[in-house]
């Protein structure tokens, strides 16, 4: 199990909450459609986010200083030691107020909340080696042009997965024709089929096909077939709440 110890380095660090799987315009899509792409929530829901203080406007101007970009709070809140104008070149930067520790081998990926754009800005994504660093990480997000952007109050702002950072050393991806394979092109030209044919009824309005609605394989975690596909198929993920400890922990380095 890998374990993520958060240390914070303020009383008034941000709220850490485990991501959520729901989505605003995910919810505005006709019969919430997009909720049935599984990838998507399950991505949605991997890791936990960071989430904003208060609420904070920032403006650049599209110049490179670190003076072009103006960052105000219309909650009247001090806003310098949460989120700055740092390193220039319309980059806004947010303080985690974390420090983040994770087992060795195991990093954070640092990024925006996945599948949540926001308008005239972009999270810049970061791996970051929580298992020896005695430091902590911002969070930064790039204007995509000049303008004005707001992150509201409990917005979420960095969003944190614990990754193995050499876990892709050994990869070599392997590129070969699919006939390599004769059973999986045989399963992918009878999915092929399948879904064809279920394409066509559903336009031509078959009655039996709409109370269907759609082929839920994936969703289920099963073959065309009915077969299980995958013994540790997940179609929801919820994480932990973090977990207040008020004693001092027991650290790899107080043993010997």
């Amino acid at each position: 199990m890998t374990k993520l110890t958060c240390f914070r380095l303020s009383d008034t660090a941000p709220r850490l909450v485990p991501a959520r799987s729901d989505r605003a315009w995910m919810d505005a899509t006709k019969q919430r459609y997009a909720y049935r792409c599984l990838p998507l929530t399950i991505a949605n829901s991997m890791g936990w986010e960071l989430l904003c203080l208060f609420t904070v406007t920032a403006g650049w101007n599209g110049g490179v200083e670190l003076e072009d970009i103006k960052v105000t709070s219309p909650d009247g809140e001090a806003v310098d030691s949460f989120v700055q104008s740092h390193f220039g070149h319309g980059v806004l930067t947010f303080q985690t107020q974390f420090l983040f520790r994770t087992e060795p081998g195991t990093a954070l990926w640092v990024r925006g909340t996945p599948n949540r754009p926001k308008d005239g800005i972009a999270p810049l994504d970061g791996i970051v080696e929580t298992d020896w660093l005695s430091f902590t990480f911002t969070m930064n997000w790039m204007f995509t042009r000049p303008g004005c952007v707001t992150f509201e109050r409990d917005e979420p702002f960095c969003f944190i997965t614990p990754v193995g950072y050499r876990a892709l050393d050994e990869v070599t991806p392997e590129i070969l024709p699919i006939e390599a394979d004769p059973k999986l092109k045989a399963d992918f030209e009878a999915y092929g089929a399948l879904r064809r044919e279920f394409n066509r009824k559903l336009a031509e309005d078959d009655a039996e096909t709409v109370k269907v609605g759609w082929q839920k394989w994936y969703m289920r975690g099963v073959r065309p077939t009915g077969e299980p596909g995958n013994p540790q198929h997940i179609s929801k993920l919820r994480l932990n709440e973090p977990r207040w400890i008020t004693e001092r922990p027991k650290i790899p380095e107080d043993e010997g």
